[in-house]
């Protein structure tokens, strides 16, 4: 038998092929409950079914698990793989069924290899990754909100501080948010601020913020601007925390793992690179050569080749694992 499931959020749809490829039944819907995932291992009958689905969103991974661990054989496909064979059928309407169907024929004709998952470490390690991946982007949002609100109220500010999303900013604009605000205060009720629990803003500091504020072309300082930037800067300052936890989380699952501890012992390879190859590629030795894991990583030279002359571009080529290789 062979099987295709169009994924959804709560009802999946199945269609059935029979050995010689004609159609057993009509498509099933499946809801994403227990009573759906009985009726599904049911119509499937004895393992193993070679059953294709389109690795949509995070749709497919209950389903997944469970066909997989009823052993039944499961390939999972890039929805543009399913779509272009949709394509090349000259099908014309599209509906849940039809898409089913049109699976389980993929399945019938490629015959596609079953698709492995990454182990549970390995899993894990991409969860981590990119939950840490999405604090990142929320604390550099944030930052570009601060920068906004800096430029108005006290742009000379980042003459003094430079990098906003350091502790010493955040201390000193959720106490000061504006020029104004830093214009009333005095030198040495500044430099008592401590940002990171332990150092002071210090006297030199002080002055020269207080001196700059009062010479400052900033012309917004109403409560709107001060409350905006005070939350701001309490919201880097969870999400550093976060950020930091969740770094010693991903240290402490790679000491964990013998392959963690392999790459990290590589030089210039620290834990969050580690971890983020971990996610994208599992175990670097289930590639065939090295050369072959540098391609996927996305690391090899480009070259240009013109008639007889090939040259070597001083950058990487543009192909591989583009998301990996921007993140490292």
């Amino acid at each position: 038998m062979f099987a295709g499931i169009d994924i959804a959020s709560e009802r999946h749809v199945l269609a059935r092929l029979d050995d010689a490829g004609a159609a057993l039944g009509k498509p099933i819907t499946i809801t994403e409950d227990r009573a759906g995932y009985d009726a599904l291992l049911a119509a499937l009958a004895p393992p193993p079914v070679l059953i294709v689905m389109e690795a949509t969103g995070h749709h497919w991974k209950n389903l997944f698990a469970v066909l997989t661990a009823a052993g039944h054989e499961v390939a999972l496909l890039n929805p543009l793989i399913a779509r272009r064979f949709q394509e090349a059928s000259l099908e014309r309407t599209k509906t849940d069924a039809i898409d089913a169907t049109g699976l389980a024929r993929l399945a019938f004709e490629k015959r596609p290899a079953p698709t492995h998952l990454h182990d549970e470490v390995a899993e894990a390690m991409r969860e981590l990754v990119r939950h840490r991946d999405r604090l990142r982007q929320d604390f550099d949002d944030r930052v570009r909100q601060l920068h906004r609100l800096v430029d108005l109220g006290f742009p000379e500010f980042s003459r003094y501080v430079r990098t906003l999303d350091s502790m010493l900013a955040t201390c000193l604009l959720a106490e000061y948010p504006t020029a104004q605000a830093f214009a009333r205060a005095t030198p040495r009720r500044v430099a008592k601020l401590r940002y990171d629990g332990r150092h002071f803003v210090g006297a030199e500091l002080a002055q020269s913020l207080v001196e700059a504020a009062r010479r400052s072309v900033g012309q917004h300082h109403g409560p709107a601007y001060k409350l905006q930037a005070r939350h701001i800067c309490q919201d880097l300052d969870t999400w550093r925390k976060r950020l930091a936890e969740i770094e010693h989380d991903i240290e402490d699952l790679l000491d964990t793992q013998v392959l963690g501890k392999l790459i990290t012992s590589i030089d210039g390879i620290g834990p969050q690179t580690a971890a983020r190859i971990i996610a994208a590629s599992g175990d670097p030795a289930h590639f065939k050569s090295a050369g072959a894991f540098a391609a996927y990583v996305g690391v090899v030279p480009g070259l240009c080749q013109s008639g007889k002359q090939t040259s070597s571009r001083a950058s990487i080529g543009p192909l591989g694992n583009a998301r990996l290789r921007r993140a490292l």
